[in-house]
Formats: C-alpha cells, sequence, structure tokens
C-alpha cells in the first residue's frame, strides 16, 4: 500500500511541476515504472487509484491520459462526506458560507442565461406547488437547479463544484423526502427574494438574502427533527444530511 500511495504522489507532483499537462498520455508503463522506482505491479494500482480520483483517464487500447482535472470530477469524493450519517451541522456551516458568496458573485456577475435557469427553477416549484402535496422529487430537482444557477453564476468553477458535491442531487432529494409542504412555500419565497437581489446587482441584498434562506434551512430542518422520528429513522435508515 506505501508504494501504491507513492505512485500517487510522484504522479500528483509530476503534474503539479508540469511534467505531465491536461491530457497527456502517460509514458509506457515499463518507462514510468522505472522512472518512478516501482513495480509495474504498484505502478498499476497507483493508476487504478488515480482513475478513481478523477486525475486519470483510462483509455482502452489507447493508453492513460490526464484528465482535463475538471473541478467537479476531483471534487466529487466529497459529496460521500455529505451523504454519510451523522451530524451536518458543521458540513451546513460551510455550505451557508458558499452558498451566500455565491450569491454576491452572482449579483455581479450572473448572465442572462444563468438568470433564465433560476427562473425556470422558480416556475417548476411555483407548478409543484400547486399540487395538494408537492412531490419531493420535483421540488429537489428544482431546488437544485436554483441552486446550482446561482453557483454557476458566481463565475467561479471551483466554488461551484464544491456546492453541488455539499449538496447535490442525493443529499438534497433525501432531505425533501422529510419536509414538509410548509418548507415548498418558504424555499420558492426565498429563492425569489434571492433572485430579485442578484438581478437588481446588489452584491451585498444577494448576500443577505441568501443567508437568511441558509438560516432558514437550519431553523426547519432543526424543527423537523424535533418533530420525532421520521420514516426513515423509525425504519432504521440514517437521517438526512442538513446541506440543501
Amino acid at each position: 500500500m506505501s508504494r501504491t500511495q507513492d505512485v500517487v504522489e510522484d504522479v500528483q507532483r509530476l503534474i503539479l511541476d508540469g511534467g505531465l499537462r491536461p491530457g497527456d498520455r502517460l509514458p509506457a508503463e515499463k518507462e514510468l515504472a522505472a522512472e518512478l522506482g516501482v513495480s509495474r505491479g504498484s505502478l498499476r494500482e497507483g493508476v487504478r487509484a488515480l482513475v478513481v480520483l478523477g486525475i486519470l483517464e483510462a483509455r482502452h487500447g489507447d493508453g492513460t491520459y490526464v484528465t482535463d482535472l475538471d473541478p467537479a470530477s476531483l471534487l466529487a469524493p466529497v459529496a460521500f462526506l455529505a451523504d454519510l450519517p451523522g451530524d451536518h451541522s458543521p458540513l451546513h456551516a460551510v455550505r451557508a458560507t458558499l452558498e451566500t458568496e455565491a450569491a454576491g458573485l452572482a449579483a455581479l456577475h450572473m448572465t442572462d442565461a444563468h438568470v433564465a435557469r433560476a427562473r425556470a427553477s422558480l416556475d417548476d416549484m411555483a407548478r409543484a406547488l400547486v399540487t395538494a402535496r408537492p412531490d419531493p422529487a420535483r421540488m429537489a430537482a428544482a431546488d437544485l437547479a436554483f441552486h446550482r444557477a446561482v453557483a454557476d453564476g458566481s463565475g467561479n468553477a471551483v466554488l461551484s463544484a464544491l456546492l453541488d458535491a455539499l449538496a447535490g442531487e442525493h443529499a438534497r432529494r433525501r432531505i425533501w423526502d422529510d419536509l414538509h409542504e410548509l418548507a415548498a412555500a418558504r424555499t420558492f419565497e426565498q429563492h425569489d427574494a434571492v433572485l430579485a437581489a442578484i438581478t437588481s446587482r446588489d452584491p451585498d441584498r444577494a448576500r443577505l438574502r441568501m443567508a437568511m434562506h441558509m438560516v432558514a434551512v437550519e431553523d426547519l430542518l432543526a424543527t423537523t427533527s424535533t418533530d420525532g422520528p421520521s420514516p426513515r429513522r423509525r425504519n432504521g435508515l440514517p437521517e438526512p444530511a442538513p446541506t440543501r
């Protein structure tokens, strides 16, 4: 395992030092193993680990390449942390800080296309609210679409990828399964207020509105958790992570 870790670190170093660049093909296995001073078996294990991490890509019959090192791919493992059972208040605090800054940046950089995406998500949520019992899957999808539009509109790809990892589709759906109808109406109103501040190109107000929304989410989840055991808890399943 230590030799495999050595391979991982050595290849990462080659990338950081510029010896390998995004899109580059790795040298032949025998050549690279000799360069790194490891066995070919250790090299293969290290390459497999780097593929899992999204740093390398194995192309059947064509060798192994450095990926484009897209932040979304590299940060994907963070989503596993958000899905683990337990106290997620520290994760929510991190997400709240990032969401707030994303809203402020969006007020400065959000394009018409991003605004259209955010408005479309509000329209989807409004249509879902007309029903007697809003469908959790539909609400989760609209909720995710809104926050993704704002994060993408921030103009910071790393920030957007971090937020998607902390509160992506799976984690968000788990939470909406346990939230009641009142949460849907409140979320719609808060999203609408955030978007109004963004389209007014007022970063301070956008940050304030998003911060208020995140506090409301935290309070709502805390209230939900004290109302008694949810169906998940009664069935022996882990409670959803508070990272909506």
